[in-house]
């Protein structure tokens, strides 16, 4: 699957089997402005994780739907790094989340392999592999809309939360979620993602 590094338009996105934006698609986001300590207020973060499960949605009119996606941000100015999504299928590659491509994309478009003073938004909680890749990259926050448990409704899950992951760590992240966590959902109820969870179901029959 190809990488894009910029989204232009809906209909480049939807004939776009990869989901993948760099930080100058979203320059809208530079007048979101968070505090010095890198905090943010939660109107910020709904507003957020909104824009990301509706940017998600998008995929429903792919030949590649999925429920999953992260955006990371600067914690200080609010600038959008990079955002993807999950492409495990279309990449023939189990470890890609849309956290951990995320990470990556965003690692390699710094040159470096640390996001200290970046926060990461996903669509759903990271799975202990996604979280571990969160705290390998030093990332000051987490933020999640639905949990591993609603996942786990749909699909095979690790049901160790994030929370637990980064209490097991010599390294600090702060975790916050759920966020949004209904409208996060409703990716995972959409009529397209439900068809193709019951073909992942039966083909494991």
């Amino acid at each position: 699957m190809g990488l894009i590094s910029g989204v232009r338009n809906r209909r480049e996105f939807l004939r776009s089997a990869s989901l993948v934006a760099g930080g100058a698609v979203f320059a809208g986001n530079r007048n979101v402005v968070a505090a010095a300590n890198g905090s943010v207020s939660s109107a910020t973060d709904s507003k957020r994780m909104r824009a990301l499960a509706d940017w998600t949605k998008l995929t429903m009119q792919t030949p590649n739907p999925v429920p999953y996606a992260a955006e990371i941000f600067d914690s200080k100015t609010g600038e959008s790094l990079m955002r993807a999504t999950n492409a495990v299928g279309p990449e023939n590659d189990p470890s890609a989340h849309g956290e951990v491509r995320t990470i990556r994309l965003a690692c390699k478009k710094l040159g470096s392999s640390s996001l200290r003073g970046y926060t990461l938004y996903t669509t759903c909680e990271p799975c202990p592999m996604c979280m571990s890749c969160c705290l390998w990259s030093r990332l000051d926050r987490v933020v999640y809309g639905a949990t591993v448990a609603d996942a786990a409704r749909f699909g095979d899950q690790i049901l160790i939360s994030s929370r637990e992951v980064e209490q097991h760590s010599s390294m600090h992240c702060v975790v916050t979620g759920p966020i949004e966590r209904a409208h996060c959902l409703e990716l995972f109820t959409n009529p397209t993602m439900q068809a193709v969870f019951k073909k992942w179901r039966t083909s494991k029959d």
